[in-house]
Order: C-alpha cells, then structure tokens, then sequence
C-alpha cells in the first residue's frame, strides 16, 4: 500500500510539471490504481472547472456526473483497492450522456435564455470533459449533428467563423486521443466539410465568373406581417373613389407591401387611372388593345429583314435570363417574354431592341404573377401550364404597358449609340470624384475606366447586380419617385460603388478590381439593404443635385 501511495505521489509531482492535457490524462490514469488516486483527480479537475464557474445553459456538468460515478464506484469497490470503472459498463454506470434521452434531459436549460448560441464547447473543455472520467461519452450523432449544424450557421453568416472552425477541427483532431472516438468523429467532420466547401466553391465559381449576373432569388426575407399599419393606409387609398396619386407615392416610396404591389405599380407607372370607376373598364381596353398588336405586329415569319434581325436577336437574350431559374426557362414564360419585347420594339423604332431590356422586363413579370398566384407558391418552380391562358394573357399585357411607362423616361439610354447612358457614366465619374476623392483616384491609377462597369449599371438599371427581390424592392421606390428615376437613379449608382469601397481599396490591380466590381457578393441582401442604399442616394442627391456648381471640373 506505501508503494501505491508512493508511486501516486510522483506521478503527480511530474503532472504538475506538463501540459494541461497531459495533467489530466495522468490523473485519469492514476484513477485506476485506488480511491486515493480519485480524490487527487477530483482536485486537479476541480481546479479546472474553477475557470468557468457560472453555469451556462445546455451544457452538461461531466463534474457532477462524475462525481455521482465515483461514489457508486467507490462503494462497490469496498476500498482503496478497487477498480475503476471498466469500459463496457460505461452505460451502466450511467455515463454523461448514453442516450439521446439523456443528453435532452441534461440541456434541458437551453432554451431557458436567448444567449445559448455562445455556448461552444472548446476543444479544452472537450479534453477535460475526457480526462474527468474515462466514462463520460456523448452520443455521436447528437453531437455530430450538433457540430455540422453550428458551422453550417457560423459559416452562413460570416466567413470568418469558417476558418475559426477549421482550426478547432484541428486542434481535435490533434487531442483525438484524449476523447473515446473523437479520430473517427473529427474525420467525418472534415469529410463534410471537403464536400461542403467544394460545393460553395462550385457556386461560388458559377457567380464569380466575370460578366455573369448574380443569382437571382425570388424569395423575399419581408413578411406581409410587417406592413399591417401601412396595409391599411394602401386600402384606404386605393378605396377612395379619386386616388390621390402624389399621398401614393409618398406611401409607396419606402416599400410597397407585397399584396398591394401589383395595382400600385399599375397605378404609379400611370397604367391605371386615378378614377376608380374607369379602372375596370381601361383594363379591359388595354388588355384587349395589346391581344391586338399580337395580332398585328408579332410575326415570326415576316419577310421584313429589321423585324427579323430583332425577333432573332431576342430570340437568343431571352434564354440567358436567370439560367439558374426553372421558371424562366420554360418555353410558354419564354414565349412570352419574346412576344412583349418584339411588339415594344415595333413601336418604339427610335431606339427598337437593344440587349439589357429584356432584364426590365422580369421585375413586372413577376409583380403580376405573385398578384394571380396564392402567397405560398414556389415561384421558382412553378409550371406556367397549370395557369389558364386568360390569366397567363392578362400577365403578359399588364408587363407590356407597364414596360412601357416605365420606360419612357430613360427613353434616350436606348436610342442610337446610347447617349443617355454616356452621358449619366460622365456624371458619376465627376459625381464621385467630388464625393470621394481617394477611391476616384484608386479607380484611376488602376486603369479603370467607369464605363467599364458602370454601363451595365445604367443600362440594365443594376437588375444583374442585385437579387430579384431587392430590385422589387428597388422599383417600389423608383416608381414613386415625383420627377421620374432617371436622375434618382444615377445616385443610387453612386451610393452603391460607395458602399463597397472598403473592398474596393484593398485591390491593387486592374483585374482584381473588375472582377469585384462586375460580381459583386449582393447575393445575402434583403430588404434592409437596399432601404439602407435608398436613404444614402437620397441623401446625395440633396446634397448635389440641386447644387450644379459641385459637379463642375475644378479649372
């Protein structure tokens, strides 16, 4: 027996000397010499739980189960002589958690506070969870499922916690002999995470390439429930027997609610009267008016060489809207799509078709197709063959005329050599040059020309910049503005290259800079967002547009 002490006695004096881990593995195995050793254990893990002495919610208290262990142990024992615990009677012994009963009973606290999303076990705690007791396991689904969930949702919402996560990956791996296990587990891990991060990296190189648009979601993180006060006030409008337009543009300026859209946006871009009396009958007359000039004007086997240079160059742009998208590949939407391109570009032979305004067609398109569709469709996925004809007739013209008005202000972006757009991209560049000098001159000692990037900007009114959502959102405001978007929007464009000038300034060469500013990671906006980049627009507009002498070249 003084042997046994002896020996305890200088094993401990050599722990004291190591590292932490090491520390309790040879407590842990000084466990199993006698009921003396225990109670040196219970003191050096004692002094370790001493640091996180505050109990926090969902986790479970290995001290405690160990503690409850040991004594039923020490009791069967009769005696310093006794065994520990043997391997295949962990479950008996009632080990911290050997069911996933057990496990829900332990975090059973979790949900008791709103902070729960802080508490990680670290790979420290996870080591002395190990060295406490050889019997405390927990069930490796739950905690494997645990673990994926955690980096899916830190991944998700910054990268950082990707590369924190991968380094705790590591350092598990490293301590895999201190858990029963944890080699096995912390390869699965890894194995999950390979497949998940060359997914991401696959995705991430579909919207990465240079030129492609970002991936437009249709889904929106706005819920109606939101706008129940402004529900209302658009009712009470709407209801009245004279609308008054300029109270619906106020109103509708900072976000129209979903329900509400599609006849405000009929209404703002001045398809509707503002007579509620004559609105049923004017649609009827525009709707039938527009079967007409399908009538009339669409004629894919027309002999007229212009007509059919158009039809085919249409014919080639509308498949390359939103690949991604089910619902815009399929033949009746591109059916569609073609027909009200072709018959806006017979009536406007000025400008005719130009690439870039099939994408201003989409956003009513959708508008209209939510109006006739139940709020819990898959827009995404949903087959345009279940709607009747007269309804898929009525969507198609209500895009049509509403295109139209919504077009008529940037009419000169679309004429012969584009001039409108030359001249808003000169307008930004001094625009910004008065704003913010230092990224104007970054810009230009890299060799970035502005309409470089900007021409897309002003030419597909930033539709293959932004989610699809957003640009709803986007349009809510533009066509609410008093004096039309024309103006507005080159101020958008510019609160726009202002946000990203963070990013921008840590590119040192021309192609990092392009690749930046023609993909740029505005695919997780919402709603807030873009209010956030409306206010700033708003903001400088105030600022210079009603003061020209700002926008004058320094002689």
């Amino acid at each position: 027996m003084d042997n046994n002490v002896g020996q305890i006695e200088e094993k401990q004096k050599i722990a004291t000397t190591t590292a932490n881990s090491n520390e309790l593995i040879a407590a842990t195995h000084s466990a199993s010499i006698g009921a003396r050793s225990v109670t040196n254990i219970l003191t050096n893990s004692a002094s370790f739980w001493k640091n996180s002495g505050r109990a926090v919610p969902g986790r479970p208290s290995p001290k405690r189960d160990f503690l409850d262990n040991t004594n039923t142990n020490i009791g069967k024992s009769g005696g310093g002589g006794g065994t520990a615990v043997q391997r295949g009677d962990r479950a008996a012994a009632g080990g911290m958690v050997s069911t996933f009963r057990d496990y829900q009973q332990s975090v059973s606290d979790a949900w008791d506070t709103g902070d729960d999303e802080f508490c990680i076990i670290s790979s420290n705690e996870a080591a002395a969870a190990a060295a406490v007791g050889d019997a405390t396991r927990i069930s490796r689904q739950v905690s494997q499922t645990v673990a994926l969930n955690v980096i899916e949702t830190h991944s998700r919402s910054n990268q950082n916690h990707v590369s924190t996560s991968s380094e705790m990956l590591d350092v598990q791996a490293s301590n895999a002999d201190l858990i029963p296990g944890a080699a096995s587990y912390a390869e699965d891990i890894k194995q999950d995470r390979r497949s998940s991060h060359d997914s991401n990296e696959n995705r991430s190189r579909l919207r990465n390439y240079p030129g492609r648009p970002q991936l437009q979601k249709i889904s929106t993180n706005s819920q109606d429930g939101e706008f129940e006060t402004k529900i209302e006030k658009f009712q009470l409008l709407l209801d009245s027997p004279q609308l008054d337009l300029v109270a619906l543009k106020k109103l509708s300026w900072s976000g129209v609610p979903r329900k509400m859209r599609a006849v405000s946006w009929r209404l703002l871009s001045k398809y509707l009267p503002p007579s509620s009396e004559r609105r049923n009958a004017v649609l009827q007359s525009k709707r039938q008016g527009y079967q007409d000039l399908r009538h009339n004007y669409f004629k894919v086997d027309s002999q007229d060489e212009t007509q059919q240079d158009t039809y085919r160059q249409i014919h080639i742009d509308v498949p390359r809207m939103n690949p991604q998208i089910p619902l815009f590949q399929q033949q009746l939407v591109q059916e569609m799509f073609e027909r009200v391109l072709f018959i806006w570009a017979i009536r406007h032979p000025a400008s005719g078709y130009v690439q870039g305004i099939n994408d201003l067609v989409t956003p009513f398109f959708i508008v209209f197709l939510q109006e006739a569709l139940t709020p819990d469709t898959d827009l995404e996925k949903y087959d345009m063959s279940q709607l009747p004809e007269e309804t898929r007739n009525i969507i198609e013209a209500d895009s049509f005329w509403c295109l139209s008005k919504f077009l008529d202000c940037i009419q000169d972006n679309y004429i012969f050599a584009q001039l409108g757009i030359q001249e808003k991209v000169n307008q930004l560049k001094d625009l910004i040059q008065r704003i913010d000098v230092n990224l104007h001159r970054h810009l230009q000692t890299h060799g970035v020309d502005y309409l470089q990037f900007s021409f897309r900007w002003m030419n597909n009114l930033l539709t293959r910049e932004l989610p699809l959502h957003c640009t709803i959102r986007l349009w809510d405001t533009y066509l609410a503005e008093s004096d039309g978007f024309a103006l507005f929007h080159l101020y958008v464009c510019a609160a726009f290259l202002l946000h990203w000038k963070e990013q921008l300034m840590q590119q040192n060469d021309f192609q990092g800079l392009m690749l930046l500013l023609q993909n740029l990671p505005t695919h997780n906006w919402s709603d807030r967002q873009i209010n956030v980049l409306l206010a700033e627009a708003f903001r400088l507009k105030f600022t210079y547009a009603d003061a020209p002498k700002h926008l004058e070249t320094k002689s």
